[in-house]
């Protein structure tokens, strides 16, 4: 089983990676929740690419770093979303909230 991780990319970005789920999702909402708070960009990047399984708390947790970007007045955005969240957002209906910046 891959490590799960939210870090701070380059400018901008979040990269999230490995595993998402009920098991990482706690640890990882508060730790992208302080690196949000922490950048002083005006966008922001959450960066999925490197996400190798997740189940909805993955979804969960990018619409919550969504709000948290747009709480704080910053342009968010979506890249690299793997095809298991792509399918748990079209089932959920929010495929267009994440495919384009807020």
């Amino acid at each position: 089983m891959s490590e799960s991780a939210v870090r701070q990319g380059n400018a901008g970005e979040l990269l999230l990676s490995g595993v998402l789920d009920y098991r990482s999702g706690p640890g990882l909402r508060k730790q992208g929740q302080s690196l949000i708070k922490a950048s002083k960009d005006s966008t922001l990047v959450l960066d999925c690419s490197a996400v190798t399984k997740s189940s909805s708390v993955g979804l969960a947790l990018l619409l919550a770093f969504m709000r948290d970007g747009l709480a704080a007045g910053k342009a968010v955005s979506v890249r690299g979303l793997p095809e298991d969240m792509r399918e748990i957002a079209q089932v959920c209906g929010v495929t267009d909230i994440l495919t384009h910046p807020q």
